[in-house]
């Protein structure tokens, strides 16, 4: 009888001691759930951080309670990610090594939530992406890039990518712990946001160095990248577009594998796209291809890439402009026939408008650098920059007071190299009145090349003005300025040198100053 008295009771104990467990569980639960939606604010960041969050936080990520480790988890990614110093608190709390533990261990949803924090920690700076690869990561997340669950495979690629893109070491060890098999089967998976952060990694890996794009090369990405530029997916051609640019840049010969992946025509096509992001890095990528020899630009040129990449500078503005405007260049730059097809193509006028209007000076200066690479081949090249007026606009920035000393640079170079191929004398007389000497000596140089061999030339330029304002410059003696100023004297009876000539009235009046006379 006394045994059984006491079976009601033992029960109440037993739910009373539960209770505790429960009432502690469900604090916990609420604890991280509470402090990984206070995380998603900025304004809550250094409150949470005074408060001590992370070393709460840090045993709950081996809590018996799997839904609590995955939001601690969550909570720690959302700091990390915040800014380098808590990710920094991650390191320094020692829960990368606990984080690592637990890929290989637990479920699926803990795994996405661990990789996040990886990713956030990564992302900062190498030092920090360097602390996750020591703490182990790397074999941890590549073995999740074998799992079913397309989200696991997303959250391991991101954390793979994050700590590639820092430096060449870094992108080496992913390379290493064997991720880009795994990272191009990704790219070849049904879902979209798979596919994006596997080419985003794999661009990530690639553009350190030509050893780095052959790794992905030779892992045969290329062939599953290239169709996906027809994808109606835009943050996807966004990513295939930067991989391809990443990979042709190094080489002729990784460009030389992009192009054989028929990605020409197919990506001009891109040039119009909707997406600004899209646009711009399929003009890099035919950027990167264009550049190395004249056999690939022609390649361009065959496809109809100049006057596609001619409506996309005319149409773009800011920084997206400036690979269209560098492809124009190094297209021009290698021939003659090339820097023509350019010309025909009608590429001056929107390169001019992009000198004269476009506020940063590094887009300034890549529109003078590509002028000057079409203009510089044959007088017939120089023309065509003259007859669009091209030689005030390059002047005027070279003597602006606040283009920067690239500009300048970029500016004089490419006035002489076209001034020294000019011909057409009207284009350069504006010089004579307005060039600094480093620039007027070039102008005058031409005039002293073409005025002994043409009657006509040498009649206008009197008329014009031209013949006196050469007489009144004071060059230095012995100069080269000097030497083709007396080169043009020599070209003109005396008796036209001396009218022209400055002092020449005062000279005649001189003769009826009886006392200058001597009478």
């Amino acid at each position: 009888l006394h045994g059984v008295a006491q079976h009601p009771a033992s029960r109440a104990d037993m739910r009373a001691v539960l209770q505790v467990f429960e009432n502690y569980q469900k604090a916990r639960v609420n604890f991280v759930q509470t402090v990984a939606e206070l995380a998603t604010r900025p304004q809550n960041i250094e409150a949470l951080q005074n408060a001590g969050v992370m070393q709460l936080l840090r045993p709950l990520l081996l809590d018996n309670v799997p839904s609590i480790q995955q939001s601690a988890a969550l909570a720690l990614g959302r700091l990390a990610n915040y800014n380098d110093e808590l990710a920094e608190a991650v390191v320094s709390n020692e829960i990368l090594p606990q984080l690592v533990y637990s890929l290989a261990e637990q479920n699926r949803f803990y795994k996405k939530a661990a990789a996040f924090v990886l990713r956030a920690v990564a992302k900062h700076s190498p030092q920090l992406a360097q602390a996750v690869v020591d703490s182990g990561a790397l074999d941890a997340l590549v073995g999740c890039m074998e799992e079913f669950d397309p989200g696991v495979k997303e959250a391991a690629a991101w954390a793979l990518g994050y700590i590639a893109r820092h430096n060449g070491e870094l992108a080496q060890t992913v390379v290493d712990a064997g991720a880009v098999p795994l990272l191009v089967l990704c790219v070849q998976e049904p879902e979209l946001t798979l596919k994006r952060i596997a080419a985003s990694a794999l661009s990530d890996i690639c553009k350190h160095s030509p050893e780095l794009a052959q790794a992905v090369v030779d892992a045969g990405a290329v062939a599953y990248l290239a169709p996906l530029i027809q994808s109606p997916d835009g943050k996807l051609k966004r990513q295939v577009c930067a991989c391809l640019a990443q990979i042709a840049k190094h080489s002729v010969d990784l460009a030389e594998v992009v192009v054989e992946a028929e990605v020409f025509p197919k990506i001009l096509n891109l040039l119009k796209d909707m997406d600004v992001y899209v646009r711009k890095n399929a003009a890099t990528a035919i950027r990167e291809v264009a550049k190395h020899t004249p056999e690939l630009a022609q390649l361009i040129v065959n496809a109809g890439g100049v006057g596609a990449m001619v409506d996309y500078v005319a149409e773009a503005r800011g920084n997206a402009r400036l690979p269209g405007i560098m492809t124009l260049g190094y297209i021009s730059a290698f021939s003659e026939t090339l820097a023509l097809a350019v010309i025909v193509s009608k590429a001056i006028p929107p390169l001019v408008n992009a000198v004269v209007t476009e506020p940063e000076d590094h887009l300034k200066s890549a529109a003078c650098w590509s002028l000057g690479q079409i203009g510089r081949h044959s007088p017939d090249h120089a023309k065509a920059l003259a007859d669009a007026n091209v030689f005030p606009k390059l002047l005027a920035v070279l003597l602006h007071d606040s283009s920067s000393e690239d500009l300048k640079t970029k500016a004089k170079r490419a006035l002489k190299s076209v001034i020294q191929k000019c011909v057409h004398l009207p284009a350069l007389e504006p010089l004579l009145h307005d060039a600094p000497e480093n620039i007027l000596k070039y102008a005058v140089h031409q005039f002293a090349k073409v005025l002994p061999h043409d009657v006509a030339a040498r009649r206008s330029f009197v008329t014009s003005g031209g013949l006196q304002k050469v007489l009144e410059l004071q060059p230095e003696p012995g100069s080269k300025l000097a030497d083709f100023v007396n080169a043009i004297k020599e070209v003109y009876p005396p008796e036209i040198v001396d009218y022209y000539s400055p002092n020449y009235s005062k000279q005649l009046l001189d003769m009826l100053d009886p006392n200058a006379t001597g009478e």
